[in-house]
């Protein structure tokens, strides 16, 4: 019999699955809003992932996630996150801080991740640790680019991904050496 473990590492086809889904969220077209699409961009444009780390714009999808995210040994979700701290602030969440994420959303795409995780849980296959990276908006208009608060700090987001990686003991490689 396969323990939890053991099932995400063969999909239903026997196809090897990758342990680690780095899921950038949001709506580019909202400032703010996309600056977790905005920072897994970065991230891929500048690292490369090791086999085991898919790293995945997931938009506003919501439930068209389901099966990426089924059965994940770690989910980790870029996005923004509405706290009272000022706008740019970097913020974790992981363990029972992440239903505080849900419950303070800061855009509508987080009911439909809400949805897909708890669908994961009614099914069994939900991510093993989940953490949300993310930063504060400072404006959700209509708009391509960032607010300059978030602009200026994004780096601090990718750098604190690219840190969680390393922990979980997945660290990215840059594409271009020093």
């Amino acid at each position: 019999m396969q323990t939890a473990s053991e099932t995400t590492r063969d999909d239903i086809n026997g196809d090897r699955v990758r342990p680690v889904l780095v899921l950038g969220l949001g709506n580019i077209l909202l400032e703010d809003e996309g600056l977790g699409v905005r920072a897994l961009e970065a991230i891929q444009r500048r690292y490369l992932a090791p086999p085991e780390v898919e790293l995945l714009d997931g938009g506003t999808t919501g439930m068209g996630l389901l099966d990426q995210m089924s059965q994940r040994e770690h989910l980790l979700v870029l996005d923004a996150v509405r706290s009272d701290e000022p706008p740019g602030t970097l913020i974790r969440l992981a363990g029972e801080d992440v239903p505080v994420y849900f419950s303070q959303r800061a855009t509508p795409h987080q009911i439909g991740l809400a949805d897909v995780l708890a669908t994961l849980t009614l099914s069994d296959e939900q991510p093993g640790h989940i953490v949300i990276l993310g930063m504060v908006p400072s404006s959700l208009e209509l708009t391509l680019d960032l607010s300059a608060d978030v602009n200026a700090r994004l780096e601090n987001l990718i750098q604190a991904a690219l840190e969680e990686l390393t922990a979980l003991g997945y660290p990215l490689q840059d594409r271009q050496p020093h």
